[in-house]
């Protein structure tokens, strides 16, 4: 069973690493229209995570996995300085009571690197422990770069990964993939060419690392852009406009000259900042611009939920045969 499903990172990862949803919840409209497009045969439910009764929705009951991309907790200093009620923990909080009512095998939970190691979040981890002890599970906090498992993006993502009684005993978290990363300039090489830029491969070339941190950015204000102004400036040594996201690739009489300042630099679009989370080039993301980036933006890299969720089936596959 999948929660906060999003665009489908995770749960295509999943898929990928053997499991089959057969729950996937969202709040989001567009959202779900992006997971019934790829997957018709996934049962897909619009709703709010805190309105979601387990007792209407029996089959979830004992599943293998209970996985979900929840919204990214802030710490509880600065949960106060912007409101009184911090409705990403509320969320958070509703993912660790829904254990209770499916009682699933393991858990897998994402969310940003802070809340696994930071002491801000100390609290936070303290309750969700206790609550994970007195219903039976063993847990680990983990924090993984997805550069590491294939993925052309630098992006640290944390992980709670939880199993009942003692199945975490076989539990290892993913070696990293052998091999180097992929950068920018491979990634990108063919969709950036495919209007006739004649400058694709000076800039593929030059564009010899993975990718900043792709930011989402909130879904409350703003449009798209591709991060903060330190990822703006490292976009902006690879050649690339990081103040937006573009309709199309650049045709064949786009100039790049990086030294003009942003007009010559060559923007991505929503479908090559998918390439650089890892999502399939089949995969489709629903809505307009802004919103399509914003599911593709907050995703968990496809590659790297296939990574964790293979380490997660080899613990259950291990229980199983011993």
């Amino acid at each position: 069973m999948e929660i906060c499903a999003g665009a489908g990172g995770l749960a295509r990862g999943l898929e990928d690493a053997g499991f089959d949803p057969v729950l996937l919840l969202d709040n989001r409209p567009v959202a779900c229209e992006t997971l019934r497009i790829n997957r018709p045969g996934w049962d897909v439910r619009e709703i709010d995570l805190v309105d979601f009764d387990p007792t209407d929705e029996q089959q979830v009951y004992d599943v293998e996995l209970l996985s979900g991309g929840l919204p990214r907790v802030k710490s509880p200093a600065a949960a106060n300085r912007t409101r009184g009620d911090d409705a990403e923990l509320a969320v958070f909080t509703a993912a660790v009571d829904l254990i209770y009512g499916v009682q699933p095998r393991a858990v897998l939970l994402e969310n940003v690197p802070d809340l696994a190691q930071k002491s801000e979040y100390q609290t936070i981890r303290c309750l969700v422990g206790e609550e994970l002890g007195h219903l039976g599970y063993r847990f680990r906090w983990l924090v993984l770069d997805a550069k590491d498992y294939g993925v052309p993006q630098h992006r640290e993502v944390g992980f709670l990964i939880a199993f009942k009684g003692d199945l975490i005993d076989g539990f290892e978290p993913p070696a990293p993939h052998p091999g180097s990363t992929p950068t920018v300039g491979e990634t990108l090489r063919d969709s950036m060419g495919a209007r006739g830029w004649p400058d694709v491969d000076k800039w593929a070339d030059q564009a010899g690392a993975p990718a900043p941190t792709i930011v989402g950015g909130s879904w409350d204000r703003g449009g798209a852009d591709l991060g903060p102004t330190g990822a703006k400036r490292k976009w902006a040594r690879m050649g690339v406009d990081g103040a937006t996201v573009a309709d199309e690739v650049p045709d064949a009489d786009f100039v790049w000259n990086p030294a003009a300042g942003r007009s010559g630099l060559v923007p991505l679009t929503v479908e090559q900042v998918a390439l650089l989370q890892g999502f399939p080039r089949e995969w489709r993301i629903a809505g307009r611009k802004t919103a399509r980036y914003r599911q593709v933006g907050n995703a968990t890299p496809p590659p790297l939920a296939r990574a964790v969720g293979e380490a997660i089936a080899s613990a259950l596959l291990s229980e199983a045969a011993s």
